[in-house]
């Protein structure tokens, strides 16, 4: 796959802690903002799956097993990413 450069802008302190955790992990910073970019996506989609899904069940009465089961599970699945 062809890499592309590009240019960011990012605050200081994010930039600062960014090139710490590069040289912790022994990559370069872009191999570590391209890291985060998949990640920050994988999240995105997740979260989309996840809106899917109670949307698939929204129409089951709320009193079915599996629903109330199932909702909180993907809310912790999901709560503590970007």
């Amino acid at each position: 796959m062809a890499n592309i450069k590009t240019a960011i802008s990012i605050e200081k302190p994010i930039f600062e802690q960014m090139n710490i955790l590069a040289k912790d992990l022994n990559i370069s910073r872009s191999r570590l903002f391209a890291l985060a970019a998949q990640e920050f996506i994988q999240r995105h989609k997740n979260i989309e799956l996840l809106q899917l899904l109670n949307e698939a069940y929204d129409d089951l009465p709320e009193s079915e097993l599996i629903v109330s089961k199932m909702h909180p599970r993907h809310y912790n699945m999901v709560k503590n990413q970007w």
